[in-house]
């Protein structure tokens, strides 16, 4: 009964088995007493878990939501957060991100007079980017407009996190679930030194 609390679905649709699984992983870190990010995890909870198909080998990726308000306190812990995760869900890269709204240029019908800058398209899909990297930093972006008129997103990691958690080997991954959740092609690379 517990572990529901952990896993919050607004439409009021089922929940799945991922949801499930990562719910209760979130409650036994909450609950093991060795655990140094007990009193940050007593605090958040998750909306949603995408699993997505990162490569034709059979690898797949973990999207990890949650809503906006909790985001904060999840920010701060991301990196041990991961960790643990990645202990209990083996075999697959685990990727948070903040649920976000859009709203279109017809907002005035949602009853609102200005539209704020944060709910552009534009601004949520590099909020989107922002989260999946987590807690590596982007230190440059650069759009590469082919002849067909294609675009190609290219973003540049901090060199000095290349050998950290293995980030080097989650690049491809990172372009599948920004290609998967924006329907733009984006390739993660580090600076050459």
């Amino acid at each position: 009964m517990l572990k529901t609390k952990k896993l919050v679905k607004d439409s009021g649709a089922p929940a799945t088995d991922t949801e499930k699984d990562v719910a209760k992983a979130l409650f036994d870190i909450e609950v093991s007493p060795t655990s140094e990010i007990k009193a940050e995890v007593r605090d958040i909870y998750i909306t949603g878990v995408k699993e997505m198909e990162v490569s034709k080998a059979g690898k797949t990726a973990l999207v990890v939501q949650f809503p906006f308000r909790v985001w904060k306190v999840v920010r701060k812990i991301q990196e041990r957060l991961i960790r643990e995760l990645k202990k209990k869900f083996d075999r697959r890269h685990v990727c948070f991100m903040a649920n976000r709204t859009i709203l279109d240029k017809n907002f005035r019908r949602k009853g609102l007079k200005v539209r704020p800058r944060t709910r552009t398209l534009t601004s949520v899909h590099e909020s989107i980017l922002e989260d999946i990297v987590g807690p590596t930093e982007i230190v440059g972006k650069r759009t590469r407009i082919c002849v067909d008129g294609s675009k190609l997103l290219k973003v540049l990691l901090d060199p000095k996190e290349k050998d950290k958690d293995g980030v080097e080997a989650k690049l491809a991954t990172y372009s599948a679930v920004y290609k998967k959740l924006t329907n733009k092609e984006a390739v993660f690379t580090f600076p050459d030194a």
